[in-house]
């Protein structure tokens, strides 16, 4: 395993495109010239942004961090007129962190030493590490862990009880600046989607939640098994005219937890507000997904809870041995809250 020394000797930048207007050839052209400074570049197109690798590049180009962050930031601004923000970093996690309390048009750069990293860290609110939302940040404040330095500074059993084995040595590393993610060139988030289309045009609502519940129930068997949860949920509605309507939202906290992803497709689709619509067509995409390992899912003395992932687990082997749809819809869910 690579020591937290060796992973601090990595520079790591998250950086930010803010243009007038967003276009896939845009974006493509901003890449360009993130390759021109570094071969290992991340595309995040979600948010428009990207991370590079710049720990090779820094001895090619002769410059430290901050000096390589404004060459490049300069370029963009002078070859397409787009401002960025950026963050760099020893780790993924602290070029994130810092990417995300940057304004446009500015940089925040962590040196490589271990009391920066730590001043930068203990100061944040749990919330600011990658994998925690907001509802694992409530949980931890029950215990009194409100900052990243309370998560550092306690026991990891006592964490492990709080959140579980996996989940607690996650939080706990990042907490300490150890965090062995590479920047993956090429690479960009991927997407899982479902479909469901009508024999003839289906103007009931009824019918057209149940699909869509259908449709969670697939989705969330899936990632489960691929091992992967989802950031985001986009529906697409096709009309009898072939007209289309797609609505997204971002999820609260990144999951495959079927009746998670069940209250987002639902505030979906009555946000849409179909009633008598005559509906072709329903979609249902994941989006922005990422390891089921960079997820934190706290342990809770909710029975509820429990029971609802031991009754998901037991569809799921149900869905591998008879197929999806034997074990009935989405709805065999209670409504979580």
């Amino acid at each position: 395993m690579t020591s937290a020394g060796d992973q601090r000797s990595r520079a790591i930048l998250r950086i930010h495109f803010h243009p007038a207007e967003r276009t896939e050839e845009l974006y493509g052209q901003l890449l360009t010239v993130l390759d021109g400074i570094s071969s290992r570049v991340e595309r995040q197109p979600a948010d428009w942004s990207a991370y590079v690798d710049l720990t090779g590049a820094l001895t090619y180009w002769g410059h430290d961090v901050e000096g390589l962050v404004a060459v490049l930031r300069l370029r963009l601004l002078a070859l397409h007129g787009v401002p960025s923000s950026a963050g760099a970093g020893p780790t993924r996690s602290i070029a994130a962190m810092a990417a995300d309390v940057t304004p446009p048009g500015c940089a925040t750069v962590v040196r490589d030493d271990p009391y920066e990293v730590a001043a930068f860290l203990r100061t944040k609110p749990t919330a600011a590490l990658p994998g925690i939302g907001p509802k694992t940040a409530r949980t931890l404040a029950r215990y009194g862990i409100t900052t990243v330095a309370d998560i550092a500074d306690t026991q990891l059993p006592t964490l492990q009880r709080i959140l579980g084995t996996g989940a607690a040595r996650q939080v706990h590393d990042l907490a300490h600046g150890i965090d062995e993610r590479p920047v993956i060139p090429g690479a960009a988030p991927k997407t899982m989607s479902a479909g469901h289309r009508f024999d003839r045009d289906e103007l009931g609502p009824e019918q057209h939640h149940r699909t869509v519940l259908r449709l969670v129930q697939e989705l969330g068997a899936r990632l489960r098994t691929s091992g992967e949860i989802t950031q985001a949920l986009t529906l697409t509605v096709t009309y009898a005219d072939r007209t289309q309507t797609t609505r997204s939202r971002t999820l609260t906290e990144a999951t495959a937890h079927t009746p998670a992803l069940a209250i987002t497709a639902r505030e979906l689709l009555t946000g849409l507000g179909l009633q008598r619509a005559r509906v072709r067509t329903l979609a249902l995409r994941a989006e922005r997904l990422r390891p089921a390992e960079d997820s934190v899912h706290q342990l809770t003395f909710d029975h509820r809870d429990h029971k609802l992932r031991r009754l998901e687990t037991a569809l799921d082997r149900a869905a591998i041995r008879y197929g999806l749809g034997i074990a009935g819809p989405a709805s065999t869910f209670p409504q979580a809250g």
